[in-house]
């Protein structure tokens, strides 16, 4: 029987003098609790040399603040920050940041289910999904194994489909339960680790092919003489079932599209497009598309076959206040802006979700004490920002919708 997950307070403060030089760590979180999706309590708080509190607590105040829902906040949050007053139409002044929670061991691929009003997403090395029951709060295990899934969406027909490390392809879950194979091979060869896919509007599914997945921590190692395991020291086969460990890494990290037909076709290749793929998404009207690489955001015109991209452009270099807010997955509102995962390290502060207009300028910025690896609308109004992040799941009201349905 499933088991429920019950948050608790943290309170590991961060010093804000810290912080605004960039220096520390973020705040820390519960333990995992692998039997019950458990939350421990918090450790006590931390005493610090900088200890002059000077507003609101947030992520860069002493205290800290706490992000689980019942704990009062300032309004409007000082955790979302407006650059451009611009985002002044897109936040909301009266809701908070919330901590819905933790116990990870590193999250990822947030999609929403419109019809069973349910957030689905990845603990990768855990070999789960996990499932936020939007009606009273639950938190519980909705796939295990998982093969190690990554990214995950839901298409226009409302299926879901996962991006398997360990399985090496893409799969859809069939409204009848069964589950169909989207890609596993590109000319006979065998995919690396899909990490993220996007549904377009005409059936078919976009997705990238880094190797994280050929990992111990992530996935399965490549079987000997590999791309990722060429001496053949790595054994695929330790703790996993019978059969594994005979796949080897044969492609490098290109993006591919996969037709309603069945048939898979290369977009663009690791060497052409200057790395490899992570995070994608299409534009609000479907003529772009966004795909990162090395961190950063990259945006592609769709050709007017549907299947083809040309005019590669920068979308932004993602440096705020001279730190670099590194990103992995990007989604897309309906006004165009892009919302987009920031990893920044050690830079308090800088982590969470950045905020860019179709044209590429900063609008805005959401704080999160922890590394945010992806996100995604959802809700019933589809107006509610989920962001994975580390080891926990946050969420937050804004005043847009996700133009995707997932």
């Amino acid at each position: 029987m499933k088991k429920e997950s019950r948050t608790r307070a943290d309170n590991d403060p961060v010093s804000r003098r810290a912080a605004l030089a960039t220096v520390g760590t973020a705040a820390g979180i519960a333990a995992f609790a692998p039997a019950a999706l458990a939350q421990p309590a918090a450790p006590a708080p931390v005493p610090s040399p900088n200890a002059m509190r000077v507003d609101a607590p947030s992520v860069i105040s002493n205290p800290a603040r706490n992000y689980y829902p019942g704990f009062p906040v300032s309004y409007p949050d000082p955790d979302i920050v407006t650059i451009d007053p611009a985002f002044a139409a897109l936040r909301v002044n009266n809701t908070a940041i919330q901590r819905l929670f933790t116990g990870g061991m590193w999250d990822e691929g947030p999609a929403w289910c419109g019809q069973g009003r349910y957030l689905v997403w990845s603990d990768i090395p855990n070999d789960r999904q996990l499932r936020y029951i939007e009606d009273d709060g639950r938190v519980t295990v909705f796939r295990s194994p998982s093969n190690n899934s990554n990214g995950n969406s839901f298409d226009h027909h409302g299926r879901q489909l996962s991006c398997e490390h360990r399985g090496r392809r893409v799969v859809r879950y069939e409204h009848d339960g069964s589950i169909s194979v989207v890609a596993e091979f590109w000319q006979g060869k065998h995919l690396n680790s899909p990490n993220d896919v996007a549904c377009h509007v005409d059936g078919s599914y976009w997705f990238t092919d880094p190797p994280p997945g050929a990992s111990l921590y992530e996935g399965m190692p490549d079987a000997a003489g590999g791309l990722r395991n060429m001496a053949g020291l790595l054994n695929g086969k330790v703790g996993q079932p019978v059969g594994s460990g005979v796949l080897k890494g044969e492609l490098p990290s290109n993006i591919y599209r996969a037709d309603p037909s069945g048939r898979v076709d290369l977009m663009i290749s690791e060497e052409a497009f200057g790395g490899g793929g992570n995070g994608i998404a299409f534009s609000a009207d479907y003529k772009k598309v966004y795909i990162v690489s090395r961190q950063m955001v990259w945006s592609f015109d769709i050709g007017p076959d549907g299947k083809s991209i040309r005019n590669q452009k920068q979308f932004a270099d993602f440096t705020v206040d001279g730190i670099r807010c590194n990103t992995d997955g990007i989604r897309v509102d309906i006004y165009g802006n892009l919302w987009c995962s920031s990893n920044a390290g050690v830079n308090v502060g800088y982590s969470g979700v950045t905020i860019w207009n179709p044209e590429g300028k900063l609008l805005g910025r959401i704080r999160l004490p922890e590394t945010c690896a992806n996100v995604c609308f959802g809700g019933p109004k589809r107006n509610r920002l989920f962001m994975t992040a580390g080891q926990s799941l946050y969420a937050v009201y804004v005043n847009t919708q996700g133009a995707a349905p997932g």
